[in-house]
């Protein structure tokens, strides 16, 4: 598949990892063209004969997944300004809407980021996805020594299995949690999960984990 990354920061390197390790394509857009190339090139150095390379808008268009690796608000205007290149493609929303001063969210009551995305973009196949993996634990393809869960919540049921085999071919471990409305209970769980990393022995290494 190609999978086309929006967002050059700590998790689009995360989540190119996985896809590069799955033996996917990868495209990877940035409106700073110097931080997109450089990422590119890092990621080729990496992983031997990894297909991922800079782009530009027009790797919307050819992209099986796209994921919106941006902070919200961004997301939603980035979604908003490509709206008719996102209807019809799977698009992976992993923003967490939090103030990180007090960490509270800052949604509305009784919704999410990814079903204000799915509101604003209604052509779109929005899929929450890796919101609850840190960036490090993603680059290393675990947490702990242990697999990475990534919780995956939306209306399309088609969308959760493709981004589930996405996540499952870079050895990340899919849990399907259900509908997109299970986006509000991702995203605030996450946020409770980043308050705490000041006081773990391992900051922003930690990982969310089902067992038993």
């Amino acid at each position: 598949m190609q999978i086309t990354i929006v967002g050059a920061g700590n998790m689009g390197r995360g989540i190119a990892s996985r896809a590069l390790a799955g033996r996917h394509t990868v495209r990877i857009l940035d409106k700073n063209v110097g931080k997109v190339r450089q990422l590119a090139a890092e990621l080729q150095g990496q992983a031997a004969g990894a297909d991922v390379q800079a782009a530009d808008d027009s790797a919307l268009a050819s992209a099986d997944i796209v994921v919106l690796a941006l902070k919200y608000p961004v997301t939603m205007e980035f979604a908003a300004q490509h709206a008719s290149a996102l209807a019809g493609k799977i698009v992976v929303d992993i923003a967490n809407p939090a103030d990180f001063t007090t960490f509270d969210p800052t949604t509305e009551p009784g919704t999410s980021a990814a079903e204000q995305l799915a509101a604003d973009v209604p052509a779109a196949r929005v899929v929450k996805a890796f919101n609850t993996t840190f960036a490090g634990n993603l680059v290393a393809g675990q947490g702990g020594g242990q697999p990475l869960d990534v919780f995956i919540a939306s209306d399309d049921t088609e969308a959760k299995k493709v981004v589930a085999d996405l996540a499952s071919s870079g050895g990340l471990h899919p849990i399907d949690v259900g509908p997109l409305r299970r986006a509000r209970a991702l995203e605030g769980f996450q946020i409770m999960h980043m308050s705490l990393q000041s006081d773990m022995p391992n900051p922003w290494f930690t990982a969310i984990q089902l067992v038993g």
